[in-house]
């Protein structure tokens, strides 16, 4: 099933349930007032909300209505817990060797995460905020799953059985904040805003023969300005699968339901398929030329973020934001 969250109702927005096709969507009030609510009483909520799924698919949903992208909310507008992996080591390997920086063993056998921000996530077609085009703006095109309650101490083959849903993220990186705030070897604040999610969370099932241990095997679209950018294959090169991530964050401590857990940002060895961010790509650029060519985004720019089935079909649908000024106080 997909669902999704109308802006109206509050902070936490309104559930809804959404058909396959991202056309029709359908309260789910009478179930869940939101996602998080149906996310704290899982085992009970999700037989019928899956009732409620069918019915609409079936044409036979009372009350459904056509769905507007714009209405929409991020599923979860704000969540207990955002914790983000690094978990495509081309990408970190890139970043380092672009530096003169070996990548430790550790890398490989332990996960690169961090305590990302939760407390709000845009919508999928709210604009991105940010003071100064000077704070170098980029996006981070990410897969995310997300939990119901895991204890803590599970097992990578235990967690497996707690992710429930899958999503996009747009991870915003202010990247010239970073050095100073790494240097600083406290970790990122400054240089980590608000992210952004797709409309839809889906079921694993969703995906289909897609979903396979615990990654998804598919291609995520990036297009800034209409123009494409990449599409790196999620299912290759990721050095630790999404079970791994959620056991990693829980190794000592349990995980409330409604975490969300990310990949990183989508890289591949084959350089040709292109990027997720533009820190990646500069980093391409000074491998190949001893110099980065392409800038990080600008006032007015536009992202767009979407995974596609092997039909065509849009997934999750598509984040698309452009990117904006604060406004003056």
């Amino acid at each position: 099933m997909k669902l999704g969250s109308l802006k109206q109702g509050g902070r936490d927005g309104s559930l809804i349930v959404v058909s396959r096709d991202l056309s029709r969507a359908v309260s789910a009030a009478g179930i869940a007032a939101t996602l998080q609510q149906a996310l704290d009483n899982w085992a009970t909520a999700a037989p019928q909300l899956q009732a409620l799924y069918e019915r609409l698919q079936a044409g036979s949903a009372e009350g459904a209505f056509d769905l507007d992208m714009t209405a929409l909310a991020a599923p979860l507008p704000r969540a207990y817990e955002f914790v983000d992996g690094s978990a495509y080591l081309p990408h970190v390997e890139r970043v380092r060797r672009a530096r003169g920086a070996e990548v430790p063993a550790s890398f490989y056998t332990d996960p690169l995460m961090y305590q990302a921000t939760s407390a709000g996530f845009y919508g999928p077609r709210d604009p991105v905020q940010v003071p100064s085009a000077e704070y170098g703006i980029d996006l981070e095109a990410e897969i995310v799953v997300i939990t119901d309650d895991v204890p803590m101490a599970v097992s990578a083959e235990q967690a497996a059985a707690h992710i429930q849903l899958i999503g996009l993220v747009n991870d915003v990186s202010l990247r010239n904040l970073i050095p100073g705030e790494l240097a600083k070897g406290f970790g990122f604040l400054q240089s980590k805003p608000r992210s952004a999610l797709s409309p839809v969370f889906v079921t694993p099932d969703e995906l289909g023969d897609a979903w396979r241990d615990c990654k998804v095997h598919l291609p995520l679209l990036t297009h800034i300005n209409g123009k494409w950018f990449g599409a790196p294959e999620a299912g290759v090169d990721m050095q630790f699968n999404f079970a791994q991530l959620v056991a990693h964050a829980a190794r000592t401590r349990p995980l409330t339901a409604g975490t969300i857990v990310g990949s990183g940002t989508i890289a591949n060895e084959d350089t040709g398929k292109g990027a997720s961010c533009f820190a990646e790509q500069r980093v391409v650029e000074t491998l190949r030329d001893g110099h980065p060519s392409t800038p990080f985004m600008n006032f007015g720019d536009v992202v767009r973020i979407e995974m596609l089935d092997a039909q065509g079909n849009s997934l999750f649908g598509a984040i698309e934001q452009q990117i904006t000024q604060v406004p003056s106080a």
